[in-house]
């Protein structure tokens, strides 16, 4: 029996600033572009790998980061976490001359309200992403089997202030945006994506709505990959040009 053997995909470069752990993947070539990945709830960077290798092989630079309270970073997850994914993505610019971020759930939660702070931002890909009151939920469970670390006296009050549909109103009309959600997702309904889509400013929005799956299914998607990376590749296109 014939054995095939598949070489092992390069190890990204590890790094830490400001007591943030970073997985940088980078093409041989110079990058077209560059994708921050923000990850949910009890989750970490080394979850979406595979969608960061995807964007290596397509010629872009990825960014996969802990936030804080997750992973290997250090500190609580609370208020300062929209600064931190700003200072990643200066990170991010250090080696691509554009930049895109890609959220799920509670990422998608970040990249809607980071672009809403950073008009330079290309494009917006958020996965099911979860809304404030969802998040406010999490934080008020008693589950001690979750994995996150957290400033709870501040970040009850700063969600509470907070409203991912306003923050999709002030996304700038020139930040391309794409919402994906499965329709069987358990935890966030695919109506919250729907009601984003309709609130956003865009001038180029889009709405994938998938039948069936779950939570987590959109986001190791391979074919939804190379989806998002080519939404990507044609917003930072059509700013270049």
């Amino acid at each position: 029996m014939e054995v095939k053997v598949h070489p092992v995909p390069e190890p990204p470069q590890l790094g830490t600033r400001d007591g943030l752990a970073y997985a940088l993947f980078l093409p041989r070539e110079a990058p077209r572009a560059g994708v921050l990945i923000l990850h949910g709830a009890d989750s970490a960077k080394e979850s979406h790998f595979e969608f960061a290798r995807a964007a290596r092989a397509h010629g872009m630079a990825a960014l996969a980061y802990d936030a804080r309270g997750h992973g290997r970073s250090s500190g609580e997850f609370g208020p300062a976490a929209f600064g931190d994914a700003l200072s990643m993505l200066d990170l991010l610019r250090e080696h691509a001359p554009a930049v895109a971020v890609r959220g799920s759930s509670m990422g998608g939660f970040m990249a809607l309200h980071i672009a809403a702070l950073e008009p330079g931002i290309a494009a917006v890909v958020a996965i099911c992403p979860a809304p404030e009151d969802l998040l406010l939920r999490l934080v008020r469970s008693d589950d001690d089997d979750l994995e996150r670390r957290i400033d709870r006296g501040a970040l009850e009050p700063w969600l509470a202030s907070l409203s991912v549909y306003e923050a999709v109103r002030r996304i700038s009309p020139q930040t391309d945006l794409l919402l994906m959600h499965a329709q069987g997702d358990a935890q966030v309904a695919w109506t919250v994506s729907q009601e984003l889509h309709a609130r956003a400013s865009s001038e180029r929005k889009r709405l994938l709505i998938l039948p069936g799956g779950h939570h987590r299914s959109v986001q190791h998607d391979a074919e939804l990959h190379g989806e998002s990376l080519r939404f990507v590749e044609r917003a930072v296109a059509r700013r270049a040009g």
